[in-house]
């Protein structure tokens, strides 16, 4: 793992713990492993990286303290629509760049983002890759990495809208 891989890993898993998704301890002390390998510096970043099974739960504020160190932390909108769109485009910034799975990324966006904003249409292409992705059938003759790579291009359609709009700003 290079220290940009690193970087971005606590920098993915900050925006996972504020739209308010588990990251288990164990996974903040390897994040902080990960990155104290590759080469990361932070005060707090060694304290985090070596504490035993017995002292998990400090890991949250360590791993806070390490991402505000580092520069990292992440607030989402105070408003809860405006959070639940930085929350779509983050996850389709993720099934784009292939490091998020394209029917986990979808799913999510399906049950935990378009749901709460009452299914608008900006987000229709990335739920119907949902539904396909979760009643997938061999019998279906469509392969399944098809089914993966048309959740990637919704992502990027998605995204480019907001592009185009933000351009037009």
């Amino acid at each position: 793992m290079t220290r940009d891989d690193a970087l971005k890993q606590l920098s993915d898993i900050a925006r996972q713990r504020a739209f308010g998704r588990h990251v288990g301890s164990d996974r903040l002390i390897q994040a902080g492993l990960d990155a104290l390998v590759a080469g990361v510096e932070s005060p707090s970043l060694a304290m985090l990286a070596g504490l035993l099974r017995s002292e998990e739960p400090e890991a949250p504020e360590l791993f806070d303290q390490v991402l505000e160190e580092l520069g990292l932390l992440f607030h989402p909108p105070a408003d809860p629509r405006a959070a639940k769109w930085a929350a779509a485009y983050w996850t389709a910034s993720q099934i784009a760049d292939g490091s998020l799975d394209p029917a986990t990324g979808t799913h999510h966006i399906w049950s935990d983002i378009a749901y709460d904003l009452g299914y608008p249409e900006e987000l229709e292409p990335l739920v119907h890759c949902a539904h396909n992705l979760a009643g997938w059938e061999e019998s279906w003759g469509v392969a399944l990495e098809e089914l993966d790579r048309e959740a990637v291009e919704a992502a990027k359609q998605f995204l480019s809208k907001q592009s185009a709009a933000e351009a037009g700003n």
